[in-house]
């Protein structure tokens, strides 16, 4: 276990590296600049089956949208590089999560450093109406995690997930 948290924590260390890639990489951000979460679109698509989210590339060249976790609205940067849902402590006590000392028994490593992270899993997390169930999740604490991240426990459990012109596209 504790190597696949290292992994983990490998993982999202990379993604991070690899979205400042990106932004180095992109035209300029004001064409760019957008506010993602408003310009998230839904797409229903009843005959196949499938529902899809696109969502825009931000200013930084991220992709950020909000989730709905136990009713409570919580911002995130998709990252394909974490393996799992990270959770800050500030936004993991607002939908309810505030572990003990004693929970933060994972050792993950992160783009500052190695951090104590609690393991949990979430019941039930919904992204523009696409809902995954029994998500795993880890807290890190708030000067080791700025941003929540959406990672692969999530998007892993969704028919596909890709980048396509400038846009991250979810699909269920």
């Amino acid at each position: 276990m504790r190597n696949l948290m290292i992994f983990a924590a490998l993982l999202i260390g990379a993604g991070t590296y690899m979205a400042q890639v990106a932004d180095k990489m992109t035209v300029t951000a004001a064409a760019r600049a957008t506010t993602p979460v408003q310009q998230a679109t839904f797409e229903d698509n009843a005959q196949a089956g499938r529902r899809s989210v696109s969502i825009p590339r931000d200013g930084r060249g991220h992709f950020q949208t909000e989730a709905r976790i136990d009713g409570q609205r919580v911002g995130f940067m998709v990252d394909t590089g974490a393996s799992v849902i990270a959770l800050n402590e500030s936004s993991a006590a607002r939908i309810g999560l505030r572990p003990s000392q004693n929970d933060y028994d994972a050792t993950v490593t992160t783009a500052n450093g190695k951090v104590k992270a609690a393991r949990t899993r979430l019941a039930m997390v919904d992204v523009g109406g696409l809902i995954v169930r029994d998500v795993d999740a880890m807290v890190l604490p708030d000067e080791a995690l700025s941003e929540n991240l959406l990672g692969l426990s999530f998007l892993s459990k969704l028919r596909r997930f890709e980048f396509a012109n400038g846009r991250m596209v979810l699909e269920q």
